[in-house]
């Protein structure tokens, strides 16, 4: 792998997070619990898709150390994408714990 292909993959997981809240905004026609629901389902997705990287991360190390693969820049790709993935998926997860925080401190 190369410079431009790591580039690629980070800017692919950094769109595919960004559209999953994009895409999740009500419309007056959508249903509350629709949204909810299509908003729930795109988090799960996320850490489903940050535990695949980690997994994957894994296997490389496992691998390296073995012997299978000699690579290390390709240990070092695996690791660096599941290390961005679980950084993002940490920075949503405080943003929405902020954002509930708020919510639970409102008076009305």
């Amino acid at each position: 792998m190369d410079i431009a292909s790591i580039n690629n993959s980070i800017k692919e997981i950094q769109s595919n997070y960004t559209n999953i809240f994009k895409s999740t905004e009500p419309t007056a026609s959508e249903n509350r619990n629709a949204t909810f629901e299509q908003m729930f389902q795109s988090a799960l997705s996320m850490i489903q898709e940050t535990n695949q990287y980690t997994k994957q991360a894994q296997e490389a190390e496992m691998a390296y150390a073995m012997g299978e693969m000699t690579s290390t820049h390709d240990l070092q790709v695996a690791q660096q994408k599941a290390n961005i993935s679980l950084q993002y998926t940490v920075a949503v997860r405080n943003a929405v714990l902020d954002a509930y925080k708020e919510i639970m401190q409102l008076q009305f």
